[in-house]
């Protein structure tokens, strides 16, 4: 690891007017542009709609190069991955793991996001809880952390 020292990355949420509603059968829900549709409002997933909202608004991520929540096979485990960009070429390209905001960002959580990338190479990991942001950028031999998002390529 060239930069062991995790470097925290500073997200400016954007203002964004959810949409949140609360069906009588069921929990709340909240809207989820991406996958467009309803969705449980967990703690977790909180998270994941405002840090969607910042790549799209802030970072300027195209949106349809966007995924969320998807099955992934690790060794002989189904997974699902929070958010996954894919570039330009359509190729995986950054991935970040959601927590709720009351998960501190530990070593297993970094651990969890470099399984998926066996199953799922890419060169920019991401592990936020809402509060803390830490990014690394793997480069095939090392990983070093980042300070900022990537630009979208």
């Amino acid at each position: 690891m060239k930069n062991p020292v995790p470097l925290s990355i500073f997200i400016n949420y954007p203002n964004y007017q959810f949409k949140i509603r609360e069906p009588e059968w069921k929990k709340e829900e909240i809207w989820d542009d991406i996958r467009r549709q309803w969705v449980a409002l967990t703690p977790e997933e909180w998270v994941r709609q405002n840090f969607l909202q910042y790549m799209v608004q802030v970072k300027k991520y195209p949106a349809p190069y966007i995924a969320v929540e998807r099955k992934i096979k690790v060794g002989e485990l189904n997974k699902r991955f929070d958010i996954l960009v894919y570039n330009k070429a359509v190729k995986p390209w950054l991935m970040i793991e959601c927590k709720s905001s009351d998960t501190p960002l530990e070593v297993k959580v970094l651990s969890q996001v470099l399984n998926y990338n066996m199953a799922v190479a890419v060169p920019y990991l991401v592990v936020t809880n809402g509060l803390s942001c830490f990014g690394y950028y793997r480069d095939g031999i090392g990983m070093s952390s980042i300070e900022t998002l990537p630009d979208y390529e």
